[in-house]
């Protein structure tokens, strides 16, 4: 009696870059963009990203990310909704996979499908046609041992079902994207750049450093549009350059680490720079909702 092998899953191609006219490049993000609005609950993404901003002006000045032990779902909105970003303990230190050693990848996840950034990943990290690399997880995991130089090749933002089948997710979004793992040895980076969804984001194994700052001081980070709710800022908190970027000088960085068993909320519209610092496994989910900090604002609500 043989028993049949599950079945191989391969990853989506890689997205064809195409010449296309500007009416066509227009009229697709115009569709997208509605599309986003729709999912979101909100009349268009431009009005959620100007009225987070707006909202963002009022906050308080923080020098340090606070820690809360494992609030239920209604403690973690309230707490969210004041708009700043904290530290939750005490939920992911209780997961299947924060238990189990990084040699597990290795042992049981070997065969997976993974694409890798390679090269300068930094520079081009919201260019559509950045250098990525299909392999297997054995095929990563040996590149890495391999110590080539230059910046180490990063698993990022990949859809893992089987490691995620290990992880518990709290259920403090009430409509969440699918569950995005981010692999790599330490000196891996997502350099700075804001997402308008919030974002829970959890440490499984190994420690990170990250770099936030308020929504409304994009005014100083000279952010790019890689899409309309993801926006990049050439400016690196860790070897700030204040020639090139002088109005950095005014923005507000406030520096935490993220140590194993940690699940750090980033509201949305916040930039955050993360770098490992020993090798790392981490994983995300964003809201696909109104934010937390603008539940109280109806002007930018869809009808029920």
């Amino acid at each position: 009696m043989s028993s049949a092998k599950p079945p191989v899953r391969v990853l989506p191609p890689l997205a064809a870059s195409r010449a296309t006219s500007p009416e066509e490049a227009l009229a697709k993000q115009h569709m997208r963009e509605a599309r986003d609005a729709l999912v979101r609950g909100v009349t268009s993404i431009q009005e959620m990203r100007d009225a987070i901003k707006h909202a963002a002006r009022s906050l308080p000045a923080i020098s340090e990310v606070p820690r809360v032990r494992a609030p239920d779902a209604a403690a973690f909105r309230a707490r969210a909704a004041a708009g700043l970003p904290f530290l939750v303990t005490g939920i992911v230190s209780r997961w299947p996979l924060s238990v189990l050693p990084p040699h597990t990848l290795r042992e049981r996840f070997s065969h997976l499908p993974v694409r890798a950034r390679v090269g300068d990943y930094i520079n081009t990290a919201f260019a559509p046609d950045r250098a990525m690399q299909d392999m297997s997880m054995l095929e990563y995991l040996e590149l890495v041992e391999s110590g080539a130089p230059g910046l180490p090749p990063y698993l990022g933002n990949l859809e893992l079902r089987e490691l995620n089948g290990l992880c518990h997710w709290p259920a403090y979004f009430d409509k969440m994207g699918p569950p995005r793992f981010w692999i790599g040895p330490a000196g891996t980076v997502t350099p700075l750049h804001c997402d308008y969804d919030d974002n829970i984001f959890a440490q499984v194994w190994g420690s990170k450093r990250i770099f936030l700052s308020p929504p409304h001081h994009d005014e100083f980070l000279y952010p790019r549009e890689a899409n309309a709710i993801l926006f990049g800022s050439p400016f690196d908190p860790e070897s700030p350059d204040y020639t090139q970027f002088p109005l950095a000088r005014n923005a507000s960085m406030i520096e935490c680490v993220v140590h194993p068993g940690d699940m750090l909320y980033v509201p949305a519209g916040w930039y955050h720079q993360v770098r490992a610092l020993t090798f790392s496994l981490s994983a995300n989910r964003w809201a696909r909702a109104v934010p937390f900090a603008l539940s109280g604002d109806l002007l930018i609500q869809r009808p029920a």
